[in-house]
């Protein structure tokens, strides 16, 4: 009944629909690999970060000494050190952020090295969150003698990131902790990264580390390559069910010949 699967027509459909089976099995392993390299990744990142986290405080300028240093997956939230003055005029408030669930606001202050005039770039050093909208609230004053300031590296925000906006804000406020914004309301600000200080005034709260947006290994990327692995499995499980159906309902057809069942025909 199935010798018809040795003719040259279900022959070179054979090999056709192996080769279509082989090449769906290696593009799904392709991209289940690439999944499985990026949540590699995202442990590493996790790991890296629970390290640096619980690290000893390394002064700022070791982990960004100049302008062109960029924060990384591996220095995003190390825990760091620095030394100035606080710049109380142009301190600015940055809504929209959620903290424990709450909306409410950073706030930002400028930190600049003793003797700028020498060069010395100043550091956005977030004070501390508050709950409610930024809307006709003021910052908190600060001390204008030198301080010295514990807390976390933290990486630039993008148009990505939680709460984050292009514009369209009040004067005194900021919708996006980074360099392309700040060189424009704060041009002594020259670092890529900013800090969130450990040590809060009275009705501020800690702000907590904030992984950037697909650093950690895990985008939305990641999860289409697992996404892409399960159609091409499928797409050779397809094809596997279609030869055998194909194949049965020619064994069928052979069979109902053989009893001379064909419809007759004029």
């Amino acid at each position: 009944m199935y010798r018809f699967l040795l003719t040259s027509r279900w022959l070179g459909g054979t090999v056709v629909a192996v080769l279509a089976v082989v090449v769906c099995l290696f593009l799904g392993s392709w991209q289940l690999s690439r999944f499985e390299d990026q949540v590699k990744r995202h442990q590493d990142a996790v790991r890296s970060a629970d390290a640096a986290t619980g690290g000893a405080a390394v002064p700022f300028a070791e982990l960004l000494p100049d302008a062109r240093a960029r924060v990384t997956t591996e220095t995003v939230g190390r825990a760091v050190t620095l030394t100035g003055r606080y710049d109380a005029a142009h301190q600015l408030l940055v809504p929209n952020r959620t903290v424990d669930g709450k909306q409410g606001y950073y706030v930002l202050t400028p930190l600049c090295p003793d003797g700028r005039e020498s060069g010395g770039a100043c550091v956005a050093v977030v004070r501390g969150w508050a709950a409610g909208p930024a809307a006709g609230r003021t910052a908190p004053e600060v001390d204008s003698g030198p301080v010295t300031v514990t807390g976390r590296l933290q990486a630039p925000e993008n148009s990505g990131s939680n709460g984050a906006v292009a514009g369209g804000l009040p004067e005194g406020q900021l919708g996006t902790i980074s360099p392309a914004a700040l060189v424009n309301v704060l041009p002594d600000v020259g670092y890529d990264g900013w800090v969130a200080a450990d040590t809060v005034a009275d009705g501020l709260t800690v702000v907590p580390t904030v992984q950037p947006q697909g650093g950690n290994g895990l985008s939305l990327r990641a999860f289409q390559n697992l996404g892409y692995t399960l159609e091409w499995f499928v797409f050779g499980g397809f094809v596997v069910f279609m030869w055998f159906r194909l194949a049965r309902r020619e064994a069928e057809n052979a069979g109902d010949r053989a009893l001379g069942l064909d419809p007759v025909t004029d």
